[in-house]
This record gives C-alpha cells, sequence and structure tokens, in this order.
C-alpha cells in the first residue's frame, strides 16, 4: 500500500481558493475560502471487510434465472411487428413478435388447394375400381384390367397423404412466423426491431422467469466438497444490501468439474420473497471454510476486498487512490490518501487486490470531491 505521509489534514487548494476569491469579489458570493470542509454525513463511509470471516471464505457469484429462454427465429422473413419491449410481463402463448408470413400462407393455401384436387381423383379411381370389380365379376374384364384398377386407386390414396403431410408442414411453417411466449416472464432484452431481417437462429427476444432465481459460482474442489456436510450458506446482496442465511438443501453441488479452470459449479437457490433481483448481478457465496479462517489482519490484508466504485478516485497520474478515514479535527473530518490496485468490478462496485485491509473506514461518496477540491498537507 503506498500512503502519503501520515496523518494527514486536508486543507484547500491554493490556486482554487485564489481563483474562488476573486470569482465572489466579482459576484458577491461567499469565498470559497470560507466554505467549511464537508460534513461527514456528506462524505458517507464504508468499512473494508476483506473475502473472509471467521469460520467462513466468500466467492465471487452471479444471480441467474433457473428457467431463461432466447427465442430465435425459426424462418427467414422480415419482422413486421414487436409487440413488447424490455421490462415487460408476459403470460405464456402471449404473442410477441410477428414476421412477415404471407409467402408462407399463401403456400399453405396452395398445399391444401393441391390435397383437395388429390381427394377429388381419389374419389373418382374408387369409383372405378368398384365397377372394375363389378364386370369382373361378370367375366366381363380381365384380371389385368381389375388389377390395373386397384392401382390407380391405390396410388390415388398414397398420392392424399403424401399432399396432406406436405400441407401439414405448410401449416406448421405458417405458425412460426408468430413468435409467442413459451411460459410466463419477464422480457428481458429485444435485440431486434421492425423491419430487421430474421434468418433461422437470430436471436429474437430473451425472457426469464422472475419466480425463481439463483446464484451461480465456481468453486474449487475444496470448498465445493465443504457444501456437502454445511448445514447453512450465506448469500451476500451487494446490489440490493441483503445477506442471506440458506439451509444447505438449497445447494447444489454439479457432479462434474470445468476442464479449463478445475472448478465446480455452485447453485444455490433464492427465495422467491428476495425483491429487487434480476438475473446477472453479482454476488457473494459464504462457504464454511475447510481450514482455519484467515481471520488474522496479516492473513485478510493478502486477500482481495469488494468497495463501492465511486470510493475509487482515478487521478491525473494515472495512479487509482481512495480516501482513508482518520478521525476529525475542529475543522471537520480528517483523511488520508492511499494507491490501491484495482480487479473487477461487478454491479457498481470494484475489487481492490493491493492498498487496503480489513476493517479501514473509507470515503464512499463524494470521494471525486475530495479529490478535486483538496490537497494533503503533512502536518
Amino acid at each position: 500500500m503506498t500512503t502519503v505521509s501520515a496523518p494527514f489534514q486536508l486543507r484547500r487548494l491554493c490556486a482554487l481558493g485564489a481563483i474562488a476569491l476573486a470569482a465572489a469579489g466579482s459576484l458577491g458570493g461567499t469565498a470559497w475560502a470560507q466554505q467549511p470542509r464537508p460534513a461527514a454525513s456528506a462524505l458517507a463511509y464504508h468499512t473494508v471487510a476483506a473475502a473472509t470471516q471467521a469460520g467462513w471464505h466468500s466467492h465471487e457469484a452471479q444471480v441467474e434465472a433457473v428457467r431463461d429462454a432466447l427465442l430465435s427465429a425459426q424462418v427467414p422473413g422480415a419482422i413486421v411487428a414487436v409487440q413488447v419491449q424490455a421490462g415487460d410481463a408476459v403470460k405464456k402463448g402471449q404473442p410477441l413478435l410477428k414476421i412477415d408470413g404471407r409467402m408462407a400462407q399463401q403456400g399453405a393455401v396452395a398445399s391444401q388447394a393441391q390435397v383437395s384436387a388429390a381427394q377429388a381423383q381419389l374419389h373418382v379411381a374408387r369409383k372405378e375400381y368398384e365397377r372394375q370389380q363389378q364386370l369382373f365379376a361378370k367375366h366381363y374384364i380381365s384380371q389385368a384390367a381389375l388389377d390395373s384398377a386397384q392401382a390407380q386407386w391405390q396410388a390415388a390414396q398414397a398420392q392424399v397423404k403424401a399432399l396432406q403431410a406436405q400441407a401439414g408442414v405448410a401449416a406448421t411453417q405458417s405458425g412460426l412466423h408468430t413468435i409467442t411466449a413459451p411460459f410466463d416472464g419477464i422480457v428481458a432484452r429485444v435485440p431486434v426491431t421492425v423491419g430487421d431481417m430474421a434468418m433461422p437462429g437470430t436471436p429474437l427476444i430473451a425472457l426469464y422467469d422472475p419466480s425463481a432465481l439463483r446464484i451461480t459460482a465456481q468453486l474449487a474442489n475444496a470448498p465445493a466438497q465443504a457444501l456437502r456436510q454445511a448445514d447453512e450458506v450465506q448469500i451476500e446482496l451487494p446490489s440490493t444490501a441483503q445477506r442471506l442465511r440458506l439451509a444447505a438443501t438449497q445447494v447444489q453441488v454439479l457432479p462434474s468439474a470445468d476442464p479449463l479452470t478445475h472448478t465446480v459449479t455452485v447453485r444455490v437457490a433464492l427465495p422467491t420473497d428476495v425483491a429487487k433481483l434480476v438475473p446477472g448481478l453479482f454476488a457473494r457465496l459464504w462457504v464454511p471454510a475447510t481450514a482455519p479462517s484467515a481471520s488474522a489482519d496479516g492473513a485478510a490484508a493478502r486477500l482481495p476486498v469488494w468497495i463501492p466504485a465511486q470510493a475509487v478516485v482515478r487521478e491525473g497520474n494515472g495512479l487509482d487512490v481512495v480516501w482513508l478515514a482518520m478521525g476529525k479535527d475542529a475543522k471537520g473530518p480528517l483523511f488520508t490518501k492511499t494507491t490501491v490496485v484495482r480487479g473487477k468490478t461487478a454491479d457498481g462496485w470494484v475489487q481492490i487486490e493491493q492498498g487496503l485491509r480489513n476493517d479501514q473506514l473509507i470515503a464512499r461518496k463524494n470521494a471525486l470531491f475530495l479529490s478535486s477540491l483538496y490537497e494533503i498537507e503533512a502536518q
């Protein structure tokens, strides 16, 4: 952790103060140098928490829907109607989108007409075969003539069946031009618009069932196997500031490992009463530790931590800094600035790989305000 000499006390930038004083003289307002430091309540704080606590370890996870679907086109054609938009609630069987199906409809009509013509020919062939049977019974015609009439009747039957099958395919193809909801759910996204050309396999609408959500995490084999003997797990949802304790019966450990990452997929079903969750949100899965937890400061300090993204400020030299709370004096709160190394980001949170340790207090709100209006001066 790179820290400017501590402790430090905030003071205003001289240049900004001079500019503000000049502006105050011309505008009659309050001089910048006369403004007090921001109150602690205006800054807001966040306590750094390492990815461990006594007896538990956390793992990155993601919220996902148990049942979702990416509806795609099965037939080619121009999109002529989009009847829903992202966020809409839909019912099973509800029309969502239409593809131009006029040619398919005309083909279905033509196929049905061919069936009608073949049925008429079948009727004639059957009557002819019946007459030939009567003539054969009276010995007016030969066996060959009777066999020929029978063959024509059977061929007409086969022709009707073939054309009926073709008509069924044409009718099915016509029905594929209307995309309907396969289940009750929420429209997640609609990546197409009216006028777009749809081809077989083109994604049209993403849909998910909000009544059944879960989190999914990739764990090494040891913590994954520990879950099989665990009584409970904990789920942390930073986006909604919720932390849940769930029975281990809600946990599913898949029986195979990823051959590339050598991790095991773990799924945890979420209660149906958890509000404000959508697929894709970041979560943490807390599982029982397989060895004594790294609760000591030294061990916890080496683990990555997650903090609100707005607490990290990118300075002009390209370094990322965080403001650590150092108490307060008569003028207001005191801070020290420390350089950090950023990692992943998710849902307004950023992973800090180096520079912070467990239980430190940082400025969460208006951190950029601190960096832009103040500079650090050693006492």
